[in-house]
């Protein structure tokens, strides 16, 4: 090859580096894992009524009830079931600014309706206040709706009100979402439909490691470890919360696994009218600081008791 060509390869090879520079690079978008606020409003397909929606706007021209609920854009997770799975499909791929509209068919959402689910009761399992037709029953600790009551038996429909609808969900990305402490609360408010203050902090433990040598002998080695512990402060709608109540262990490790955290602590925080009737208890007894006196007078030595109920 002559001077001539290999300077011209040269500049070529030259040209096309600047090409791929000036190129923007590509984003892989939306994907399992990522956090993502949504703006979205969500109707049934054949006669479009809005039956959820995070515009406050929207819900009132639905006639939805605003006082009850906090109308603004979520926060979802991917991956996590929080939105239906042709929802999430469409989703994946996407940059905050994207909008578009999912036909939902009822299989991928709340089911088609089964004629089967609708079951005749004995009246005396309903509560008198809702022995009416159209209200919204608990048998045998499942939700339903009480269609005809006559005499002592009950027709009760135990499909979901949305079984056997179509839906469209209108949705916005807004942003993606990187703070883990925003990612917590919008983790948990999807559970609980509201958004309790959370924090997450990096504390410092103990952890003993016991070895033990060839001939037995156990040597204990001491390491300091960091430890991100998610707290949360525990409202009292959240501890009347029944999805709470009855599943708190598993949101807390769908916590954990999702943030990469070591312990979720929840705080009751106790707020009110002063403490005018402990203050009585506390004068009989001597006043809050001749307590605290009497507390630092007390040494209790744990492994002493241990040893004494191991004797008797």
């Amino acid at each position: 090859m002559s001077d001539q060509e290999q300077a011209e390869t040269a500049a070529d090879a030259e040209d096309a580096d600047v090409e791929a520079t000036d190129e923007e690079p590509e984003t892989a978008g939306l994907g399992d894992g990522d956090f993502v606020r949504l703006a979205y409003t969500i109707r049934t397909a054949d006669d479009g009524e809005v039956i959820d929606t995070t515009d406050e706007e929207t819900a009132e021209e639905a006639a939805i009830d605003t006082d009850e609920y906090e109308f603004e854009p979520r926060i979802v997770t991917l991956g996590a079931g929080h939105v239906f799975p042709s929802v999430e499909s469409a989703l994946e791929g996407e940059e905050p600014g994207d909008a578009g509209t999912v036909d939902v068919p009822a299989t991928d959402a709340f089911g088609e309706y089964d004629p089967e689910e609708v079951e005749t009761v004995t009246a005396d399992k309903i509560d008198d206040d809702d022995k009416y037709p159209g209200a919204q029953v608990q048998i045998d600790g499942r939700q339903g709706r009480l269609e005809t009551i006559i005499g002592g038996r009950a027709r009760v429909d135990f499909n979901h009100p949305l079984a056997g609808e179509d839906l469209e969900y209108e949705y916005e990305v807004l942003d993606v979402i990187d703070d883990r402490e925003e990612q917590a609360a919008g983790m948990l408010s999807v559970y609980l439909q509201e958004t309790p203050d959370v924090r997450i902090e990096s504390v410092t433990e103990t952890e003993e490691t016991v070895t033990e040598d060839d001939d037995g002998e156990e040597t204990t080695e001491t390491e300091a470890v960091e430890k991100d512990v998610l707290y949360v402060t525990a409202t009292q709608a959240m501890q009347m919360n029944q999805q709470w109540m009855f599943q708190k262990q598993q949101i807390a490790q769908d916590l954990m696994g999702r943030l990469d955290l070591d312990r979720v602590v929840v705080e009751e925080v106790i707020e009110g009218g002063g403490m005018g009737g402990l203050g009585g208890m506390m004068g009989g007894m001597g006043g809050a600081g001749d307590i605290e006196d009497a507390l630092e007078d007390i040494d209790v030595d744990a492994d002493e008791i241990a040893a004494e109920l191991d004797e008797e």
